[in-house]
């Protein structure tokens, strides 16, 4: 049974009442009054319990949902979502994310080719299309399951990169001790149906969809480092992403 959870809303307040729902939903997931996996109160019980319009629990629960705090499963129901790792809008690896956040990152390596050929690769890196590149292809955990794969495209120079190193240590923190520094990024961020690897590899059923973000990294100079294409598991990571006015 699901876990009421007690709400104040205040009706003469200027804050809509659907944002005044959320905010101490997702204050009683923060907390832990509500653990991950638990059954979550059906809108139908939400909206007479509190005497809110259907409509209002709807939009609260669906900006819980976008928010990654909650998942909605057919014939499941909706439940309260894995602790998921939020990635700022920062130059930072997944492997930063995860230690910021208190977990021990876990990585398979399930690819590591010295002679990769792959013209657009290459041409982001600004190399010659014929350019044999490295290609390094791994599987991110964390204790509770898989959570990312990530494939990355480097430059010649990175052949020599150790095994041991790969599945120990992120990238970036490689690319730092040998003094290449990752300045700036660009990244595109969007979601797609996962392909079946994937699913295997992440544990997903075949509906599921995944978090994509591709990013292409430059040094100080301006010089290409890296290109990446990764997916993730959508309910165990999202991207927070400040916008300003221009």
């Amino acid at each position: 049974m699901a876990t009421q959870i007690q709400v104040t809303i205040d009706r003469n307040s200027p804050v809509p009442l659907y944002h005044q729902l959320a905010e101490q939903l997702a204050a009683a997931i923060d907390t832990g009054v509500l653990k991950p996996g638990d059954a979550f109160e059906n809108e139908l019980s939400l909206a007479d319990r509190l005497d809110l319009s259907r409509p209002t629990v709807r939009r609260a629960i669906v900006e819980l949902v976008t928010r990654g705090l909650l998942v909605r499963r057919r014939g499941i129901g909706t439940t309260v979502a894995n602790e998921v790792i939020h990635r700022r809008n920062e130059l930072t690896s997944l492997y930063d994310d995860l230690r910021r956040n208190g977990r021990e990152p876990l990585t398979e390596v399930l690819e590591f080719n010295t002679d990769f050929v792959d013209q657009r690769a290459s041409g982001i890196l600004g190399l010659e299309p014929d350019t044999p590149l490295v290609y390094l292809e791994r599987l991110r955990s964390v204790a509770e399951g898989p959570m990312s794969i990530l494939r990355n495209w480097l430059p010649p120079m990175w052949a020599d990169l150790d095994l041991g190193e790969l599945t120990n240590q992120g990238l970036y923190n490689m690319m730092r001790a040998r003094g290449v520094v990752p300045a700036v990024a660009h990244q595109t961020i969007g979601a797609r149906p996962a392909e079946p690897d994937e699913r295997k590899l992440l544990g997903l059923d075949k509906n599921d969809p995944v978090l994509t973000m591709s990013r292409r990294a430059y040094d100080s100079s301006g010089a290409p480092v890296e290109f990446g294409d990764h997916c993730y598991r959508y309910d165990r990571y999202l991207f927070d992403i400040t916008v300003y006015a221009s």
